[in-house]
Parts: C-alpha cells; sequence; structure tokens
C-alpha cells in the first residue's frame, strides 16, 4: 500500500484551536503520518493560528488570510475553541467555527454516533445512527442575516432573535440525508422537526424534505417532533439510521446520541460543503484540562478519518476510503480495550500515548489485511 494517490498529494490546513486543540490536533496528525505511511498519500500540512493564539499576534480570532488559503487545500482540520470566552466581534473575536460554515457555505454537518463492541452505551440499545444537520441557518445569530445579527434588544427589557429557514437550505440537507440513508444498509431516513407549534418555519423544512423524499421511494421515510425524539433516543435509539433536522436541533440531539452512545468525547463531526470540508471534534476546548495529556482524541481523529472519507468519495479514490475505515477500525480496538481509554472513559491513557495506541493499532490491522 504504497502508491501515491492517483490525483497527486493531499494538502490539509491545520488549525489547532484553543485548550485542548493543539493536543488533540498533535495526536491527530500522528494517526494520519501513520495511515500515510501505510497507503503513501503524501500527506501536506500548513498551519496558521487561531483562537487567542490569533487574537494576541494579529487583533483577531479568525484573520482574513484563513479564508483566502482555503481554496489552497484539499480539506481543514479544526481544533476546538473557546469562543465563549472571546472578546466581543467588534474587538476581534470571531467564532471561527462559525466563520468557516458561513463563509465557506459548510451546509452539511455529519454527525454520527455509533456504540464500539467493547464500550457499552449508556443506556438501551446499541447506535449505529447518524445525524444530518443543516449548518448554515436556523436560530444561529451569526447565520440569520446578510448584515448583522440576529439577536436584538429593542428595550433593555426585551430580547428578540430571528429564525432563518430557507427552501433552498432545506432542500439540499435533506438531498444529502437521503443520499446518505441509500448507501446505508437500512436506508432510512427521519426527519426531526417542531412543525406543530413552528407552523411555518418547520412547516417549510418539512415540505422540502418531503419533496426530496418522493425521489427515494427506495428510502424509508418517517418524521418525529423534536421533543419526542429526545425521547424516542433514550428510549432506544436503535431505530433510527439517519436523522435530518434544522441546525439548533441537531446541535443538541447529536450530543444526546453521542453521549448515549459512549461519550461525546467520542464524537466526530464533518462540516461539509460543494467544494470543501472541515472535520472538527464535536465536543469542545475544555481549558481545564488543558496542557496536561488528558484529554481524548478520539473526537478528532474520527473526524479527520470522515474528511479522509469525503475525500474518497469527492477524488473516487478507494485508498481514501479503505483509509477512513482502517482509522475507524483502529480507534474501536483501541477503546475495546479498558486500560487503553482516556480518563474521561475510565481508563488512564494520555493523549499521546492514546494517539501511538491508534496509530500502532492502523500499523497491526493494515498488515492483518483486517
Amino acid at each position: 500500500m504504497t502508491d501515491a494517490s492517483p490525483q497527486g498529494p493531499i494538502k490539509l490546513l491545520v488549525l489547532k484551536g484553543d485548550g485542548i486543540g493543539p493536543e488533540i490536533t498533535d495526536a491527530t496528525l500522528r494517526v494520519l503520518e501513520a495511515v500515510d505511511a501505510i497507503f503513501g498519500f503524501g500527506f501536506s500540512y500548513d498551519f496558521l493560528p487561531i483562537g487567542f493564539e490569533a487574537l494576541e499576534r494579529e487583533g483577531t480570532t479568525f484573520p482574513a488570510r484563513i479564508i483566502e488559503a482555503v481554496p489552497d487545500f484539499d480539506g481543514l482540520i479544526l481544533g476546538p475553541v473557546s469562543h465563549n470566552d472571546y472578546p466581543p466581534p467588534e474587538k476581534g473575536g470571531l467564532n471561527p467555527s462559525g466563520q468557516l460554515r458561513k463563509r465557506l457555505d459548510l451546509y452539511a454537518n455529519i454527525r454520527p454516533a455509533l456504540s464500539r463492541p467493547g464500550f457499552a452505551p449508556r443506556c438501551g440499545s446499541p447506535l449505529d445512527l447518524v445525524i444530518v444537520r443543516e449548518n448554515t441557518e436556523g436560530f444561529y445569530a451569526d447565520r440569520s442575516l446578510f448584515l448583522g445579527s440576529g439577536e436584538f434588544m429593542p428595550t433593555p427589557d426585551l430580547a428578540m432573535s430571528f429564525r432563518k429557514i430557507t427552501r433552498t437550505g432545506s432542500t439540499r440537507i435533506a438531498a444529502a440525508a437521503f443520499e446518505m440513508a441509500r448507501r446505508r444498509p437500512r436506508r432510512k431516513v427521519t426527519a426531526v422537526h417542531k412543525a406543530n407549534v413552528l407552523r411555518v418555519c418547520d412547516g417549510l423544512f418539512l415540505d422540502c424534505v418531503r419533496e426530496v423524499a418522493r425521489g427515494y421511494p427506495e428510502v424509508e421515510y418517517e418524521e418525529r417532533i423534536v421533543d419526542a425524539m429526545a425521547a424516542l433516543l433514550v428510549r432506544d435509539a436503535s431505530q433510527f439510521d439517519v436523522v435530518v433536522t434544522t441546525n439548533m436541533f441537531g446541535d443538541i440531539l447529536s450530543d444526546l446520541a453521542s453521549e448515549l452512545s459512549g461519550s461525546l468525547g467520542l464524537a466526530a463531526s464533518l462540516n461539509c460543503g460543494t467544494d470543501t470540508a472541515v472535520a472538527q471534534a464535536q465536543h469542545g476546548s475544555a481549558p481545564d484540562i488543558a496542557g496536561r495529556d488528558l484529554a481524548n482524541p478520539s473526537s478528532l481523529i474520527g473526524s479527520a478519518a470522515m474528511l479522509l472519507g469525503w475525500l474518497g468519495d469527492r477524488r473516487r479514490d478507494p485508498q481514501l476510503i479503505e483509509a477512513a475505515a482502517l482509522i475507524d477500525r483502529a480507534l474501536t480496538r483501541v477503546i475495546g480495550v479498558p486500560e487503553h481509554r482516556t480518563s474521561d472513559l475510565g481508563g488512564t491513557t494520555g493523549t499521546r500515548a492514546f494517539a501511538e495506541l491508534v496509530a500502532d493499532a492502523a500499523r497491526a490491522l493494515a498488515q492483518a489485511g483486517a
């Protein structure tokens, strides 16, 4: 497995972020280096500062040159950021995650929730579902209006917020969900909404999903109200396959599903659009454990695997798809051994050692042809 990728070397832009971001990013790159040695892809990396490091150097947490650089790369790896602790936007405190999603039109946030053998789910049956979350509109204040924030205060005692739902946004996220379901064994899509109350916004969303569903007769389709969906995930998440929903509902339900599957620390996530994709851990920057070699890098490692899979589909390169699956199998092997787990999973292994174990597992699985 040493032939280079048929479309040339793969260039990745790496943004390490805040808190545990640099640690779990370095751990992820260690695993990618091992996979690169197996397959010979020719990975190369460029690093640009974001977050507090960029704020100190350049007066902003998200320098403009990052967006300008994106066309030169095949994809991005984004470490967690501490955006809640940033100064106001007018003082340079921009959320890098939101900026990338909005300005690169990364309309689909793909968040799998998968139980792993040897590590029991928190409750109920094992999970194998994917939440396909609309990523560019909804209740998020920085994605509601062309200019200005979607939140405002007409008086000191009145706060208001806009929710933006469009036919274009709803249709394309529905299409992404059905395309994914069509390739999965169960071929099922569940649309989650609150149209019983938000009749106009979620009504439009459901109209679009139903229209897309008519073009996929081979895919089973159902609808669930969001509060009932939360209860059903706790009761028996095994009944769900691909879940499509709006931005905020998807954000909340994906954290719930990931925790039910075992831990939010295992939750991979990919933000993707038409032209690029960003691998991003589903969790936050955990500044309280930063620099202590305690962080679980599984989420970002899994997210990087998703990025390789996305690139494999885009390039029609089966080796990239195989590499993504190899990383996932290596994660499963390591997590299945209690003493190999990080402290958040009940183990004692540090961040760097965990990454080495995953890299070793990838090499062993490749050598065995497993």
